[in-house]
């Protein structure tokens, strides 16, 4: 299968395109092919954008609301199908593939009831028979710049809003996984999405990303993926006046206290930490452990990762699945070098899976290190794979400070009994989500999603707050005195 790009409502021909292939990282098997667009392809999407969205503004929030609330609805029917097809070409495990699929889901329900709110505000004029108000307006042709990670998940957290605001769309997803982008297409088609409204355009962020950001009619970029990257894209956003919206890189802590549940906190840590093969933003890298229970953390985290099952995401009872491709797996084995050359102990794991049935896939061992320097390489830098370090502190205080010295500040998480501690924690800790007695992961779509410092640019996605990068605030003053009134001079 060929994928073409879905521009103005039609399947856009190939004709001498350069394809490359989409392959299941658990087993090295060819899924599709997928086109390697242009700057050409990208100027055909934003026309077909730029026309729409002049239609698209003018219809009634409430009814684009509609489009949403139907999008819903076939991605609730086709779920198990759309589950299975991020499966194999992301390698998350099925349990995994089914709750992003949902997180899309409940992105478009909630976004659909923004359609009767998007609110503005109304506020008393300082001169007489004078109103005044604010309202959101929609901003024009946007585009999305999306990760392999969570290939429908973070799609629908920018497209969605984007929508419902009366914006029109060029998707760039990943070249890894366009295979979600592909099936979104269908389910844009099915929905009667006007054409032009949604636009996908695959290829790689060098050609297409570049020439997204460059066009003078794309006027707001949302981008996720790596703080490198993201720079680039800022970079070069600003030089163009665009409106960007960055999310990136983690470096997130599960700090543990000595009051901690351990039980429970083992959970959250494996969960967080090997979950899609520590392959997310929020992923856990860093436990930071009071001294009085290190050791017997060590212990229960050592003794539950021995019978963590690993491999093929399709087989349910599958807990952990590959990684990305072989360029990540020698990322996370070139850390776990670096992590020994630190003199960190490794207590489990730190080696490429790849006998008998893992030998067709790009799996790595959950990784275990202890005695890890806070300032070492492996505790500073994000390497995205199933790799944990613990860093043993002496106080609350402490914790709090090794989790904020990182260049990142996107999750963290307080496992305590004690209600003080954990008030101090959430005000504390500089991230832009906490949790408690959980682990890094779990954001919810009705609330911010996003982080401090090197992490982001201060936008956010998901939550009301998504609706900020795709608007633009208007204030309307409407005078019916019948004469000119000078604010700040006729009121004085």
């Amino acid at each position: 299968m060929k994928l073409k790009n879905y521009i103005g409502g039609k399947w856009q021909e190939a004709g001498d395109a350069k394809y490359v292939p989409v392959t299941n990282p658990a087993t090295g098997e060819e899924l599709a092919q997928v086109r390697l667009s242009t700057k050409d392809d990208v100027d055909l999407a934003v026309e077909a954008a730029k026309e729409a969205q002049k239609k698209w503004a003018l219809v009634p929030a409430p009814k684009r609301a509609d489009y949403l609330y139907e999008i819903g609805r076939i991605m609730k029917e086709k779920k198990e199908h759309l589950a299975q097809v991020l499966t194999k070409e992301m390698g998350k495990v099925i349990e995994e593939g089914r709750g992003e699929v949902q997180e899309g889901i409940d992105m478009a329900f909630y976004m659909a009831g923004e359609g009767r709110r998007l609110f503005g505000e109304t506020t008393p004029s300082e001169l007489a028979d004078k109103f005044a108000m604010s309202v959101r307006a929609p901003i024009g042709v946007v585009g999305l710049i999306t990760p392999w990670n969570f290939p429908v998940a973070i799609a629908t957290w920018k497209s969605f809003p984007a929508i419902v605001a009366g914006n029109t769309f060029l998707w760039k997803p990943a070249t890894e996984t366009p295979m979600m982008a592909y099936e979104m297409a269908k389910v844009f088609e099915e929905a009667g999405l006007p054409a032009g409204v949604a636009n996908i355009v695959f290829g790689s962020g060098s050609e297409v990303g570049t020439a997204m950001i460059e066009h003078p009619d794309v006027k707001v970029i949302s981008f996720t993926g790596s703080t490198e990257t993201g720079r680039s894209v800022a970079e070069l956003g600003g030089r163009h006046l665009k409106k960007v919206s960055l999310e990136m890189g983690g470096k997130n802590a599960v700090i543990v206290m000595e009051d901690a549940d351990l039980g429970l906190a083992v959970e959250g840590i494996l969960w967080s930490a090997f979950g899609t093969a520590g392959q997310r933003c929020t992923a856990c890298s860093r436990v930071i452990v009071h001294k009085d229970v290190k050791e017997e953390l060590e212990n229960r985290l050592q003794e539950a990762m021995k019978v963590l099952s690993i491999g093929d995401g399709m087989d349910e009872s599958v807990k952990i699945g590959p990684v990305i491709n072989k360029k990540a797996l020698d990322k996370i084995h070139r850390y776990v070098q670096i992590g020994k050359e630190e003199g960190a102990t490794l207590l489990v794991g730190g080696e490429i899976l790849d006998k008998e049935n893992l030998s067709k896939g790009n799996y790595y061992a959950p990784t275990l290190f202890t005695n890890v320097d806070r300032d070492s390489r492996i505790a500073q830098e994000e390497i995205f794979g199933p790799v944990v370090s613990l860093i043993e502190v002496s106080s609350l205080e402490e914790a709090i400070e090794v989790n904020n010295s990182v260049t990142f500040g996107l999750s963290s998480s307080i496992f305590s009994r004690d209600v003080n501690k954990i008030f101090k924690a959430q005000r504390d800790l500089d991230t832009g989500i906490v949790y408690v007695n959980a682990g890094t992961t779990g954001a919810e779509i009705h609330l911010p999603f996003g982080g401090t410092k090197g992490t982001g640019n201060g936008h956010r996605d998901s939550g009301v707050a998504a609706l900020d990068v795709y608007t633009e605030w208007k204030s309307i003053y409407i005078d019916f005195s019948g004469k000119l009134q000078r604010a700040q001079i006729d009121n004085s």
